[in-house]
């Protein structure tokens, strides 16, 4: 009996078991219970490969940007943007689509990607293709256009070829080759083509380095370029008739870089009105490291003033006695102090000074004329001419500031012109003609339009009048109500509050070098000491540079460095991009 009432109570309890079951509110138990299985097995998969998520062999958590010379270099960029606000916010709150995907994470891991690859080939040990390999899974051949980086390998031979005479001592070949063209390999059936390149130059032929027309140059820029070459540059430099000034740059302590660049502009003036050929000599801000075989020089950043047959035989009478006595050489020493800084501006192109345009803004007028006119233009001038061209290694500085600041926005337009499987899946073309000669004169790209501004404060407050970061956003401002697509700032300044201001302007994207900055107020010379002199020189330059490329420039005229910034953009085609500025030169 018990084995039978055992098989009763078992089949009771299934009947009541089945009862339960098939009741609706437990059906919804079960149901719950087997999702929160499937949900949690899923998630637990998707955390477990977060670490390893990867394509072509690369995992991106492993890519680190510590090795790239971006991070290390002391001329890193930051880049300030309003979405830079509200990044905390987006990493909690991330979602995940039915696929089990963050959105656009692929896109990201490419962007990372080829920002990276790109950096790493403007490393001072640019990698072996075999290490380049490994580390990305690329090629080096495979890696798309760099829109917003120069060869500065080819630009620094194809600028060579326009700063110098040709066989015979003919002109360079300015009449109507622009970049790589004059390298087109025309063909023996060329004959045309061929005469017409070793034609002597036209006099209305001028200098490749001026950009723009005269209307929108200081009044004749062009000409004027052309003839401090020509004075520079002359046929036979052993002519007896030669006479020659050799000096070396200003370098008693206190004397900024841009009182350099002054200095040495009115050395040429009296170069040129006595009819010398400017010699530079020692450069104090080249003495390091960065300018291997230039140290030194000059020609470390930019090309030479005069031809290399020219130094030499300046430097070879350097040591003649008679060549000092009759004069026929020159040195700084022969003029006064107040010879050199108020030289007196070269008359031989009459006085263009006198109508130059007014486009300078202060106070919300414009400043017509004022009794320092003819030294703001020929300093322009001088510099210009002085700055012509860039060496290889000023373009590699631009580069990596260009990269750092603008890399990322760069890859996004590069990828969005791509197969949308790269770098799975590589087309390489062949670069057509017109690319590889045609196009190969335009410039980088930058994010336009792109305003620059110069914040001098700090010690400079004993030479002019200083005023806070407030006010040069005020004149920003101004700028966006007539354009109103100006959102980007390359900002240039020593102070630490400046940078730290930026935060409470969360609509501009602010672009800035990544140097120790002047917290309080200590002399500019102690300030550049703390840095040294690499970093104290380069990273000036590029800002200098940047302003000069930039569409907009505000600054404050009583600093020499803003008044040779816009003596710069003056002479290369942006006249009529106006110049705000917080106060007037000193000297007006």
């Amino acid at each position: 009996m018990e084995p039978t009432n055992q098989k009763f109570l078992e089949r009771v309890v299934s009947q009541k078991a089945l009862q339960m079951g098939s009741s609706f509110p437990c059906q919804i138990c079960v149901v719950g219970f087997l999702c929160g299985v499937c949900l949690t097995s899923f998630f637990l998969a998707v955390l477990t490969s977060v670490g390893t998520f990867g394509f072509t062999g690369i995992s991106f958590s492993s890519l680190s940007m510590g090795n790239s010379p971006l991070n290390s270099s002391s001329e890193i960029i930051n880049v300030i943007t309003s979405s830079d606000y509200q990044s905390k916010v987006k990493e909690t709150a991330r979602w995940v689509d039915s696929k089990g995907r963050e959105p656009e994470s692929d896109d990201d891991e490419r962007v990372s990607l080829l920002t990276e690859a790109w950096g790493a080939l403007l490393a001072d040990r640019e990698p072996e293709e075999s290490e380049f390999s490994k580390r990305f899974g690329l090629n080096k051949s495979s890696l798309p256009n760099t829109p917003h980086l120069e060869n500065c390998k080819l630009s620094a031979q194809v600028n060579k070829h326009l700063d110098a005479r040709s066989g015979a001592g003919r002109f360079p070949p300015w009449t109507t080759w622009k970049g790589s063209l004059n390298m087109y390999p025309a063909t023996e059936t060329d004959k045309n083509l061929r005469s017409f390149k070793d034609q002597p130059v036209s006099d209305g032929a001028y200098p490749p380095w001026i950009v723009g027309s005269d209307e929108e140059n200081y009044p004749l820029t062009r000409k004027v370029q052309r003839d401090i070459w020509i004075h520079q540059h002359p046929v036979n430099c052993h002519d007896p008739n030669i006479k020659f000034l050799v000096a070396d740059w200003e370098k008693l302590p206190g004397f900024g870089i841009g009182a350099q660049f002054a200095g040495m502009a009115g050395l040429l003036a009296i170069a040129i009105n006595e009819k010398r050929v400017l010699v530079t000599g020692y450069f104090n801000r080249a003495d390091h490291d960065g300018c291997k075989a230039s140290r030194g020089s000059w020609s470390c950043y930019f090309f030479l003033e005069t031809s290399q047959e020219c130094r030499d035989r300046a430097f070879e009478l350097i040591t003649n006695k008679e060549a000092w006595e009759k004069g026929t050489i020159k040195g700084k020493d022969s003029y006064k102090s107040k010879e050199i800084w108020t030289a007196k501006v070269p008359r031989e192109w009459g006085d263009p000074w006198s109508y130059l345009q007014p486009t300078t803004d202060i106070n919300g007028s414009l400043i017509a004329v004022h009794h320092r006119m003819d030294r703001r233009w020929w300093r322009a001038q001088a510099v210009r001419y002085l700055m012509r061209f860039q060496t290889e290694y000023t373009c590699g500085l631009l580069n990596v500031a260009r990269h750092a600041a603008f890399g990322k926005e760069a890859a996004k337009m590069v990828l969005a012109s791509l197969d949308k499987d790269w770098p799975k899946v590589i087309t390489n073309q062949p670069k057509s003609e017109i690319e590889e000669f045609v196009w190969s004169n335009h410039r980088p790209w930058v994010p336009r339009p792109l305003l620059s501004m110069h914040v001098r404060m700090g010690d400079k407050a004993c030479e002019m009048k200083v005023v806070e970061f407030e006010e040069y956003m005020e004149l920003a401002h101004r700028i966006q109500m007539r354009f109103p697509h100006l959102k980007n700032v390359w900002l240039s300044t020593e102070m630490q509050e400046v940078i730290d201001k930026t935060r409470s302007y969360p609509h501009w994207n602010f672009y800035y070098t990544n140097v120790t900055r002047q917290v309080g107020n200590v002399s500019m010379a102690t300030y550049e000491a703390s840095l040294g002199r690499k970093t104290s020189t380069n990273y000036p330059l590029v800002n200098f540079l940047m302003a000069v490329e930039s569409d907009f420039f505000i600054g404050a005229l009583g600093s020499t460095w803003c008044f040779l910034i816009d003596g710069m953009r003056n002479t290369g085609g942006k006249v009529m991009a106006g110049y705000l500025s917080v106060n007037k030169d000193r000297f007006w």
